[in-house]
């Protein structure tokens, strides 16, 4: 099963929000390479929940997918911030995948994944990456839940 790592404004969307709501889809994902990605999750693959722009950003927790893609319906909402005007009912542009929370990690920053040796290549460091969705080899998801958990790298 693929792994992959979510990013949310904790002022947006938090994952204690999470927590509380159970369940919620992914929305408001507007870039075709991130909505490509989500078109690739499975249900049951988990993916870090990482809290971007913030004072430090940095990994809050696991989800897992409970729902494949679909459209995402803020598309067609035009009292949404995610309204798409040129997205139709026929021919969708948009995807959303549906979370749920599995468990709070303790938080780990930016800068300490920083100064993890299996996060060498992980894009989620690459410059210049703003991606919001991105896949996490197995050894990069592993490394970040064992650095949250104060399990040492070997």
């Amino acid at each position: 099963m693929a792994k992959w790592l979510l990013k949310s404004e904790p002022d947006v969307f938090s994952y204690d929000d999470l927590v509380r709501a159970k369940r919620e889809g992914w929305d408001g994902i507007r870039s075709y390479q991130a909505r490509n990605f989500l078109r690739e999750m499975r249900r049951g693959e988990e993916a870090i929940f990482y809290h971007s722009n913030a004072k430090p950003p940095g990994v809050a927790g696991i989800c897992k997918i409970v729902k494949a893609a679909e459209p995402d319906p803020t598309q067609f909402d035009p009292n949404s911030k995610y309204y798409d005007a040129g997205s139709r009912l026929e021919d969708p542009r948009w995807d959303w995948v549906t979370v749920a929370p599995v468990r709070a990690l303790p938080f780990v920053s930016l800068d300490e994944l920083r100064t993890l040796p299996e996060l060498a290549d992980c894009r989620l460091l690459a410059k210049g990456n703003r991606l919001s969705v991105l896949p996490l080899r197995d050894a990069e998801f592993r490394a970040i839940v064992d650095f949250a958990n104060g399990v040492k790298s070997t």
